[in-house]
């Protein structure tokens, strides 16, 4: 294990963002319940209503995890610098923290501002790591 331990922050990025997931799934669950929604059902699209905010949110997380898991991943199984991966893992998930805040409480507004700013940080760094496995791969 130690072939891992200097990708330790890209590591434990990929854990804290999937337990996020995890303990946002519940919330969103009962926001929806609180609402007399069915299981599986969404809110209506009201970025003023907090359950809709909270289900986006959580949906908005299921749909990066995969991507940001398989770039990490790649990046680590392929040796790109761990400087690198460690780094650009740590600023996406910050960035996604940040990014769910700002979903959750409804900061600006629906479509623009710093919501968009968050996600296009932690897009680009999740790219940049998928292009470095790509090279590292070939």
């Amino acid at each position: 294990m130690d072939l891992f331990a200097e990708y330790g922050h890209a590591v434990a990025s990929v854990v804290i963002f999937s337990l996020i997931i995890l303990v946002l799934s519940p919330f969103s669950a009962l926001a929806k319940q609180s609402k007399g929604l069915a299981p599986g059902a969404a809110p209506a699209q009201d970025y003023s209503d907090s359950a809709y905010r909270l289900n986006r949110a959580y949906l908005n997380g299921t749909e990066t995890l995969p991507a940001y898991v398989a770039v990490t991943v790649a990046a680590i199984l392929m040796g790109v610098s761990p400087f690198w991966v460690n780094l650009l893992a740590s600023i996406a998930l910050v960035a996604r923290l940040a990014m769910l805040v700002v979903h959750i409480r409804g900061i600006g507004k629906p479509n623009t501002g710093l919501r968009s700013v968050t996600y296009v940080i932690a897009w680009a760094c999740m790219v940049a790591m998928g292009v470095m496995a790509l090279v590292a791969a070939f």
